[in-house]
């Protein structure tokens, strides 16, 4: 009985879960912001280009 009473009390795999669920959460914003700037980067190095083949 002590063994379940100690494992209810325990909150280290509750804080592991919640830590994991922040560094997803984070990885998931982070994923998308950029893909975000890698488009618009990807843009911007298209109209360079096509600006400079212009001007040849």
């Amino acid at each position: 009985m002590k063994f379940l009473k100690k494992l209810v009390r325990d909150e280290k795999g509750a804080t592991a879960i919640e830590y994991g669920l922040i560094a997803a959460l984070i990885a998931v914003a982070a994923i998308t912001a950029m893909q975000s700037l890698g488009n618009n980067l990807s843009a911007t190095f298209n109209s360079v280009s096509a600006n400079m083949a212009a001007g040849a």
